[in-house]
């Protein structure tokens, strides 16, 4: 599979004072309106000095990496602090927080407590989500794919054909996800066989699609040359008809992701597995 550069890929930073999922839910809904790849997402969570944003992000600026915010900061002076030092550091930024709170404290006469993190109920599905968070992070492209019995779902999908974004979009929905990348000539891993088929989903896209996204990731002249066939539609179609050759003797659920945002890609997975896991608790019933 071709290297990617992140050189070519600004970078949005979720920044908060708690864990930054709500800010990483918001992101993610804007990037499905974009193509796959078209913004790398990091975060910084548990802020709780305005000096760790400015170490965190000061030194990729000065390496000319290209950088927007979005921020969830409930403590006031602290908020305040992270505004201007985006400013100074002329960063552009959403801040997601405190106008919403602001319209909340005129409505109701009072102030906000400004504890971070109090949208996060300590319950089962709380505990879920950071344990589906753990795993996709511990699985994502192909990473701890010798073991893949503790997943709930597990996509398959040649490069750029979001693998990655609908890991992540999923597992904010408390579903384990691993994603297995495929390329020509590259063996899948053996674990796949043990999976079961309800959980398998390839992902696909069209020939066009996937080459016009990796032709924009390579770039300038130099990296086409290093990445040789990544984005040549003829070498791309074959590794097509290869993934679509193992998903069918995998049995996999196949959904399509081109012109597709990842919510609606996600909502159908999530669909389809509840409908399987319903038809398979009512035979057991009957039997």
């Amino acid at each position: 599979m071709a290297p990617q550069s992140n050189e070519l890929q600004p970078t949005v930073l979720i920044i908060s004072d708690s864990l930054g999922d709500t800010a990483c839910e918001v992101v993610l809904a804007a990037a499905g309106q974009f193509e796959e790849g078209s913004i790398r997402i990091a975060r910084l969570p548990k802020v709780e000095r305005v000096q760790q944003v400015v170490d965190y992000l000061a030194p990729r600026i000065e390496e000319g990496e290209r950088i927007a915010v979005f921020h969830t900061i409930v403590t006031e002076v602290l908020r305040s602090e992270v505004v201007d030092a985006l400013l100074d550091l002329r960063v552009p930024a959403v801040d997601l927080m405190g106008p919403a709170m602001y319209i909340l404290s005129y409505l109701t006469g009072r102030h906000p407590s400004g504890i971070p993190g109090t949208i996060h109920r300590t319950d089962d599905a709380y505990f879920r989500r950071i344990d589906a968070m753990e795993y996709f992070v511990e699985h994502d492209d192909g990473r701890g794919a010798d073991d893949l019995s503790h997943a709930d779902i597990v996509l398959l999908g040649v490069s750029r054909t979001s693998k990655t974004p609908l890991s992540m979009y999923l597992a904010f929905h408390g579903y384990k996800v691993a994603n297995i990348p495929l390329a020509h000539g590259m063996e899948p891993p053996a674990s796949l066989y043990d999976v079961d088929p309800m959980r398998l989903f390839g992902l696909l896209s069209t020939t066009d699609v996937i080459a016009d996204i990796r032709d924009r990731r390579l770039g300038d002249d130099m990296a086409r040359a290093v990445a040789g066939s990544y984005a040549d539609p003829l070498a791309i179609e074959l590794e097509m008809d290869e993934a679509r050759a193992l998903m069918k003797r995998l049995g996999c659920f196949i959904v399509r992701t081109d012109k597709k945002a990842v919510e609606e890609a996600g909502a159908e997975i999530i669909a389809h597995l509840e409908e399987m896991q319903a038809l398979r608790a009512s035979r057991h019933a009957g039997a």
